[in-house]
């Protein structure tokens, strides 16, 4: 596996990649992936085989040339018969074992760096084997990018089951949002608008904001020039466990993200509509992007036009003052977030990487056999 995300860096890549090559035992897998802080500890004990990579921030973009060098070092050695790309910025390397072991590419699209980089994004695709996309919006980003689509497998991210997922519900009627203050699109503005019409109906709504980022400062200003500020907790970015003790305590997740505008992607999919759903709760989520993908308007959530704060507000109101519809959608979202847990998911990707391997074992032998008629003529 070559990948510039992987744990203990954060992020949604970053679990993909792990549950993946945690989750599929048919291989020997070795990942080639950058260094992080904690990473030294988190290999010690993770019972996995992974080559790191210096991250040089004075490279910036240019940090995955050594990724990439490495990448074809590691592949001389261990001489794969398959490479699994997790992000595009890794696909030259891909493409040059491909060449130099003979390895079979099966190349992942997530959205937003498809967009970024839609030279990098077609030229993947075209030197891949085997493609997958996580939704139905990211594959019609690739198609727009002139990738060619014929080999693409549309395999959704997974989401981890929690061990406990009983609520405690907080005191207040709580509005959760789980997302990192970097990108506008997510909906965070919105948000405030929306809070001041759902306080109209609901005087005691809190809205708890999980995640930080250059945005926040901004966002915790409009939510004080909107008078809304005492019903809006920023928490920043907290542990794991804090963050699942919330999604325990909220009545519902709300994340309207939007479409962020010409030559950019909005949400690829959204796990956190997943998770929220593992625990049981509804979510408000944008009629838009991958977000179609993730939520089924009316069996998990509610889609709204993402750009519109009454929408969002009418939407957020009813789950909160409607129990029946609220508790009819967590348990959707439950039953949704079962059948996509990351085991489920990890076996249909090890299952599209066998089949890339047999084609590859039938072409060597029909090779070899048109090798031997050959010689006997």
């Amino acid at each position: 596996m070559l990948t510039p995300d992987f744990p203990p860096s954060r992020g949604g890549i970053q679990v993909l990649a792990h549950r993946l090559v945690a989750g599929m035992s048919a291989f020997e897998t070795r990942v080639v992936t950058l260094d992080s802080d904690g990473a030294r500890q988190f290999d010690a004990t993770s019972g996995l085989c992974v080559r790191r990579v210096p991250a040089y921030a004075r490279l910036g973009a240019a940090r995955n040339l050594p990724l990439n060098a490495t990448a074809l070092l590691e592949a001389i050695s261990f001489r794969p018969e398959l490479t699994l790309s997790a992000h595009i910025v890794t696909s030259p390397a891909a493409a040059v074992v491909r060449r130099a072991v003979g390895a079979q590419t099966v190349q992942y699209f997530h959205a937003k760096e498809i967009a970024d980089k839609p030279r990098i994004a077609a030229f993947a695709a075209r030197q891949a084997n085997a493609a997958i996309s996580v939704s139905t919006y990211t594959t019609e980003l690739l198609m727009a990018a002139g990738a060619p689509t014929g080999h693409l497998h549309l395999i959704p991210p997974g989401v981890d089951l929690p061990s406990d997922p009983r609520p405690q519900p907080a005191a207040r009627p709580t509005i959760l949002t789980i997302a990192r203050l970097a990108d506008r699109y997510k909906g965070h503005d919105v948000l405030v608008r929306a809070l001041e019409l759902v306080r109209d109906r609901v005087p005691g709504v809190e809205w708890v904001v999980i995640g930080d980022g250059p945005l926040r400062a901004e966002l915790e200003a409009l939510a004080d020039s909107h008078g809304v500020a005492a019903s809006v907790r920023f928490l920043g970015a907290v542990s794991d466990e804090e963050r699942n003790l919330w999604l325990r305590r909220a009545h519902l997740l709300a994340m309207p993200s939007r479409l962020p505008g010409a030559g950019r992607a909005g949400e690829g999919f959204g796990i956190v509509y997943l998770e929220a759903g593992a625990y049981g709760k509804p979510v408000v989520a944008g009629n838009v992007a991958g977000a179609l993908d993730a939520v089924v308007d009316g069996e998990n959530g509610l889609l709204v036009d993402p750009t519109d704060p009454a929408a969002v507000a009418r939407a957020i109101t009813t789950l909160l003052v409607d129990e029946e519809l609220a508790g009819r959608l967590g348990a959707g979202g439950a039953s949704r977030a079962r059948s996509l847990a990351w085991p489920a998911i990890a076996e249909r990707v090890q299952a599209l990487l066998l089949e890339q391997h047999r084609s590859r074992m039938e072409a060597g032998a029909q090779r070899e056999a048109e090798g031997v008629r050959g010689a006997n003529r």
